[in-house]
């Protein structure tokens, strides 16, 4: 049987309290293992050279005054006037924010340049306008939609090509990180032999092709936010998949210009382009801020991590902001500076802003210095309230996520249904606005003076005082901050940041949260002797205690109070705390999981001190372990929202608490302001985490919009940590950093947690820290797509809170084409059983993972899951159809998509008998562990978040985690068990019923049986894969003092529907591996019956998982059956017939009942 990944070695904790001295040889061991692990993770980790990613500073500004030259002469009110540029200089100049910015200087951009995208005859023919009288121009212009020419037209255009290529040049040199090209005629809806909708030359598509030409730019990603669709730019680029092309605009069912049936978002693209055009259609008037920022969290960010582009290009139009005649959108400037702000980790940052359109002056020139200040690196300005997404604009998105999906990986995995059919949410009544006053508003919070240091820290030695008296290798040991220090410095953090001085904390202000008995218990201990320390810790799940724990963790608490107060009295704009203890585990009265006060809490509660009762706290928990106190403190306080991110593994993971589940969603007046996104088993990673973010963290944040974000920053989710047993990198830490500055005006304090090992630590804090100063965010590698176990936490997540937060009332309608589909596959022998084919879209289970050489284009359509409107998509051609009578978008050709949905049928997923069997707590895993000579085993009432090593002593009598919450487990027939690696463990009652195989290699052997066969049979069976009889009982041929592995396989799996009938042809149970033809160790895939060989063969079966995406696989050697989905063994009345089929065809009889 191939045994799950191996972590590192058990601890378990001794029954005894007294004195614990340790075996060396098992410490030795633990140590050799613990220092290999952390030479890999230093190994991975060095790579990132953070030191030495540097990236340009300062913002670009190209400008000129000729651009102001051309007018319609012969209509005043034509709406692309000159003052649109002019106007705008000067409120950038006025807010003071031309003087920050580096002003290049403009060009006129050659004809050679120009031709990248126009053809020569149109650009002489524009030319041309410099010699023509008024007549000649009028006639001219007549010739075109929405056009007028000059005689300074020409030039003109030049300049506003010029002056973006010099922005982009700036950027890709490296001269300044970002820029911002005012310009003037507008660009996007130009076509390469036509000018259109007041758009001569294409500044951007001309800028896209410059930059691939002259800066060796491979992906290139145009976004459009202007209200007008820039079908000029999607003509353009329609067939090249180096570009990719997404736009946000008003389409109303083709009513709205261009009327066009190509501005709808059944419009991909064509050829080798086809996926690579994004449009994102208002089909209603009105959208506002949320609705933006939506279409922004669930298509463009997952989409640009997939696409990962090397510039981003901007039509900056602000036609759809409040006031503007032609959008009649509700758009603030606000909105904005957030949507410039969520592009800046892409592309090194080089992001370039180009103005388009916008024609109330006022509104497109705050706009405009909204955009700037982001550029600048100036923390976003709050949002006004009520921030609701309109239903219009969440059935606009769903249907272009219908569409896109089949080309994007990112796309997939959104629950299921019809947002026609969510609970109605009452929308603020429309009232007639007083624009300037708006405006006003808003324009004082962009324009908020900023704080004069951008982050401030606290650290301090004497929070190292806090250690462990009786195990020096405990993982919350004092090197975890003295080192995060340290990386601060080698980085020359510490002198960018503002030091803030540290304090202790007083008992008065300890009460906000916690109990003046439990407070003053704990005080007392700083006068113990060593043994009532021992004795004291004892009563606390996970807890030591020393004479100094009480000092350090008052310092912890007031020196996050002073971080707090200076980010609130705008001394410094956000700030770093390097604390420790740990806090979200303190309860009111009772210490855990290594913490006392509970910290983050705290502060939350100090804040509303200062100023109000009523300040919005946004608390972000992304520390591996729940924060159990911090949800208990605040489950009915509607004042702080509680996000926890975190590992649960229904239940079996430290705090093993159901509090921790997803639906736990606070009480009272606090119902709905506890989300909880558990995640249901290990190696989680960067792909899971951002998508959590990007589907409900921010979204739900930007609903709650608060005044002050706190965040419990442990990192023991980070590759290498001994506890969490998951893989998020420093850059994803960073990326979810640059995210959350976005709330509570940039008022945010990152409060350290837990985090045990101490590179991964040290680089993932480092990296937040980088980006708190301003830093861009280090490129993620490509993101694979999430667990299925993941999507399906996240799906769960957000059916139980959409009814709070209206935010996630996205639904995916399953299209009429993939029902087709799936009613069309053939019927399995298990059909009546509720067993599908082919697994849900949303379970995410038929993805594969990212290929290195498909990034920045999607894979194939063709090799996909058929989803959406993929019978309406043609490769046609749309050009010639200009006008709303012939456009074929009308009608029902996108609100069609929002069919009534089918949900999936799920396979109940037996929670108790999940509990039964022990799940280890990563690395170091829990286990079950007995006295081998069948002494009564002893269960604890509570896990421990890290178990102790067992003294000398007490080997003989060796204590067990709780195996459920009720139950402690019948030892009768239990001979040894010892605790390792795999992921449901459990005593041993009969070696035979349960057999194990071990990895290949001898050190697990005695000599007396170390690899010799007993007989010609054995020696058959190990030929063709099948695991003889042991020879002696189990127990006698392991190491250690007779303790062995065993295995309780899950009961039941999600990934189930991906199991398909035994084939017409049958099974071959001696086939050799499909790709080595290896003979030893093979299994046979339950969706395609494909064999391949194991991990310790050549590893053939996993390569075929990770490309075929089928998660379930079973093993011809001892028919165990492994899910890659849940990372487990598996077993159901599912599987029973096709191992019968496999025991009759390799042993001539059936299963014995």
């Amino acid at each position: 049987m191939e045994p799950p990944p191996e972590h590192t070695r058990v601890r378990a904790k001794p029954e005894k309290k007294g004195r614990r001295a340790q075996p060396s040889q098992v410490k030795k061991q633990v140590k050799m293992e613990r220092n290999h692990v952390e030479d890999d993770i230093v190994t991975t980790l060095g790579k990132l050279h953070l030191e030495t990613d540097l990236v340009a500073e300062g913002t670009a500004l190209c400008y000129d005054d000729r651009m102001a030259e051309p007018y319609c002469t012969w209509d005043s009110r034509f709406p692309e006037q000159p003052e649109r540029v002019t106007f705008t200089m000067h409120k950038i100049h006025d807010y003071g924010l031309l003087d920050r910015c580096k002003v290049i200087e403009s060009r006129l951009a050659t004809k050679e340049e120009i031709m990248l995208i126009h053809s020569a005859d149109y650009i002489e023919r524009i030319k041309s306008t410099e010699k023509m009288d008024q007549g000649g121009l009028k006639s001219m212009s007549a010739n075109y939609d929405m056009i007028f020419l000059h005689e300074k037209t020409y030039p003109s255009c030049c300049l506003a090509v010029g002056c973006v290529l010099q922005v982009v040049d700036n950027v890709m040199r490296g001269v300044v990180r970002n820029g911002l090209a005012v310009v003037r005629p507008p660009g996007h809806n130009a076509l390469g032999d036509m000018a259109n909708g007041y758009c001569i030359f294409n500044n951007l598509a001309i800028a896209a092709r410059y930059a691939q030409k002259n800066h060796n730019v491979e992906r290139v990603m145009i976004i459009d936010w202007d209200i007008h669709h820039g079908q000029g730019t999607q003509y353009i680029f329609e067939e090249d998949n180096s570009v990719l092309c997404f736009s946000i605009h008003r389409y109303e069912h083709g009513d709205f210009w261009p009327n066009l049936a190509e501005s709808d978002c059944t419009a991909v693209g064509s050829g080798t382009g086809k996926g690579f055009n994004i449009n994102v259609p208002w089909n209603k008037t009105g959208m506002t801020d949320a609705d933006y920022l939506a279409a922004f969290h669930n298509v463009l960010l997952p989409v640009a991590h997939e696409f990962r582009p090397q510039l981003i290009l901007v039509a900056a139009g602000f036609s759809s902001v409040i006031g503007d005649p032609q959008g009649n959108m509700l758009t603030s400037p606000c909105c904005f500076t957030h949507l410039t702000h969520m592009l800046l980790p892409f592309a090194f940052g080089r992001v370039v802003l180009a103005l388009e359109g916008g024609y109330n002056l006022r509104s497109t020139a705050e706009a405009t210095c909204a955009c700037l200040k982001a550029l600048l690196g100036d923390p976003c300005p709050l949002l006004e309230l009520p921030y609701v997404s309109k239903p219009s604009a969440l059935e606009s998105i769903s249907n272009v996520i219908i569409v896109q999906r089949r080309f994007w990986r990112s796309l997939r995995g959104h629950e299921t249904g019809n947002v026609r059919d969510n609970v109605s949410v009452a929308l603020p009544r429309p009232r007639a606005l007083d624009i300037d006053r708006v405006l006003d508003r808003c324009m004082l919070e962009v324009m908020r003076p900023f704080a004069p240091h951008r982050t401030g820290l606290v650290y301090d030695e004497r929070m190292k005082e806090h250690k462990n008296l009786w195990e020096m290798d405990h993982p919350e040991q004092p090197q975890r901050i003295a080192q995060i220090h340290a990386r601060h410095q080698e980085l020359n953090l510490l002198e960018r940041c503002q030091p803030i001085a540290a304090k202790l904390a007083s008992e008065m202000e300890l009460e906000r949260c916690h109990s003046p008995r439990y407070i003053k218990d704990l005080k007392q201990s700083q006068n113990l002797k060593p043994r009532d320390l021992q004795r004291m810790s004892a009563e606390y799940n996970s807890i030591y205690i020393c004479p100094r724990t009480y000092d350090s963790a008052l310092m912890a608490v007031g020196s996050t109070f002073n971080v707090v107060e200076a980010v609130l009295t705008s001394q410094v704009q956000n700030g770093v705390a390097i604390v420790r203890p740990p806090g979200h585990h303190a309860e009111k009265d009772m210490a855990c999981g290594f913490c006392f006060f509970n910290n983050v809490a705290l502060a939350a509660r100090h804040a509303q001190s200062l100023f109000s009762n009523t300040m919005r706290v946004l608390i972000l928990d992304w520390d591996v372990h729940h924060g159990n106190g911090t949800q208990h403190m605040f489950e009915d306080d509607p004042s702080v929202l509680y996000i926890s991110i975190h590992r649960y593994d229904n239940g079996m993971f430290f705090p093993n608490s159901e509090d921790a589940a997803y639906d736990k969603v606070g009480h009272g007046n606090g119902e709905g302001f506890n989300v909880n996104i558990p995640w249901n088993g290990s190696r989680m990673g960067d792909s899971e985490y951002m998508s959590a973010f990007m589907t409900i963290v921010m979204p739900v944040s930007y609903q709650f919009q608060p005044d002050l974000v706190l965040v419990s920053a442990g990192f023991d989710a980070a590759q290498g940590d001994p506890l969490g047993g998951c893989k998020v990198t420093p850059e994803c830490y960073a990326h979810m950093t640059h995210m959350l500055m976005s709330l509570g005006g940039g008022r945010l304090v990152m409060v350290l947690e837990g985090g045990y090992n101490l590179s991964s630590i040290s680089e993932s804090m480092s990296a937040c820290t980088r980006t708190l100063l301003g830093d861009t965010p280090s490129y993620l590698d490509p993101l694979s797509p999430p667990q299925p176990s993941a999507l399906e936490t996240m799906n769960k997540v957000i059916a139980t809170q959409r009814k709070y937060w209206p935010c996630l009332q996205l639904l995916i309608p399953e299209t009429d084409s993939q029902r087709r589909l799936l009613k069309a596959q053939k019927p399995t022998m298990w059909s009546q059983q509720n067993v599908q084919t082919e697994p849900p879209i949303r379970r995410g289970s038929i993805w594969a993972p990212a290929d290195p050489a498909s990034q920045g284009r999607p894979p194939d359509s063709a090799s996909l899951f058929s989803v959406g409107t993929a019978d309406t998509l043609q490769d046609s051609s749309y050009k010639g159809e200009s006008t709303a009578d012939t456009s074929q978008s009308r009608g029902p050709s996108t609100m069609s998509l929002q069919s009534n949905s089918t949900q999936d049928q799920e396979v109940e997923t037996d929670v108790q008998k999940r509990k039964m069997s022990l799940w280890p707590q990563a690395a170091p895993p829990s286990s079950s562990i007995v006295d081998m000579e069948g002494s009564r085993m002893t269960s604890h009432r509570r896990s421990s978040l890290w178990p102790l090593l067992p003294s000398e002593a007490d080997v003989p009598h060796l204590q067990t985690r709780r195996l459920s919450l009720r139950q402690t487990p019948d030892t009768s027939k239990v001979k040894a068990t010892f605790g390792g690696t795999a992921k449901n463990m459990h005593p041993i009652s009969d070696t035979k019923s349960h057999p194990v195989e071990h990895k290949e290699s001898d050190e697990s052997l005695s000599d007396s049986s170390r690899g010799e066969m007993e007989s010609d049979e054995e020696q058959r069976c190990c030929r063709r894969g099948r695991c003889p009889e042991p020879s002696e009982p189990i127990f006698k041929l392991t190491t250690g003092p007779g303790m062995v592995y065993t295995v309780v396989p899950l009961t039941s799996c999600p990934q189930l529907r991906a199991v398909s009938a035994v084939p017409d042809r049958g099974l071959d149970v001696w086939q050799s591996c499909e790709e080595c033809g290896a003979e030893g160790e093979n299994w046979v895939c339950l969706s395609c019956h494909k064999v391949y060989c194991g991990r310790y063969v050549n590893s053939h079966m996993e390569g075929h998982w990770a490309n075929s995406g089928h998660p379930i696989v079973l093993s011809y050697a001892d028919l165990s059956t492994w899910c890659y989905g849940c990372d487990a063994y598996i077993h159901h009345e599912i599987l029973l017939p096709i191992k019968e089929e496999v025991h009759r065809l390799k042993f001539g009889h059936g299963m014995a009942s």
